[in-house]
């Protein structure tokens, strides 16, 4: 069901957007918020959500300009208040063992993540799932300045609904693109995960030559 739901995520969203009308708005806001504001919900589709938002837009069924407003709205926003559970909640937080939403090697993906980029990570980190949705609450965790911080989410939240959005917009639609659209998705999804992955693979084999 999950696969059939990404490869056809643009005749789902459509549904959505036929049944919830204006409101359906309000839900694309809340899963992009939830996906990068709350560390239990990593799980959520982003990439893939907003290139399909833009795709969508293109039609005529959204209105671009509003979902780039909104989705960038929610994207800065939800970085935010995770970064603020970091700060004020994280310590406590980290100090209960076997948590069932806070996954060690998520923590320590996103720490390796800083310790090479530095603050950049929030720039970076939009573009990688699992570590965008952990890289503002470490970085509350450690107490990283807020305007230093909101420099970065507001860059890095921009960058990424951009990217995404308007790729859709002007992508999403060649024919081409259109009838081979799950695989589209897929590719978005594999590209994306796949600096995580050369990490966890450089790790595994520093960890076998020690």
């Amino acid at each position: 069901m999950v696969i059939d739901f990404v490869l056809h995520l643009d005749k789902h969203l459509s549904v959505v957007l036929e049944s919830a009308g204006l409101w359906s708005y309000l839900v694309f806001f809340a899963i992009i918020f939830a996906e990068t504001g709350l560390v239990v919900t990593p799980f959520l589709p982003g990439d893939s959500l907003v290139f399909t938002l833009g795709t969508l837009a293109a039609t005529g069924s959204l209105n671009v300009v509003a979902v780039f407003v909104l989705l960038s709205a929610a994207a800065i926003l939800g970085d935010s208040a995770n970064y603020a559970v970091g700060k004020y909640f994280g310590s406590v937080i980290l100090q209960k063992e076997g948590a069932w939403f806070l996954k060690k090697e998520h923590i320590e993906r996103t720490h390796r993540f800083y310790e090479r980029y530095g603050a950049k990570t929030i720039v970076l980190a939009r573009f990688v799932p699992i570590v965008r949705t952990f890289a503002p609450f470490v970085a509350g965790v450690g107490r990283m300045s807020y305007p230093q911080f909101l420099t970065y989410n507001v860059a890095g939240g921009l960058l990424w609904i951009t990217l995404f959005v308007f790729g859709g917009y002007f992508f999403g639609n060649i024919p081409i693109v259109k009838q081979n659209f799950g695989l589209v998705i897929v590719a978005i999804i594999i590209i994306s995960i796949l600096p995580a992955v050369i990490e966890i693979v450089k790790e595994k084999r520093r960890q076998a030559a020690c």
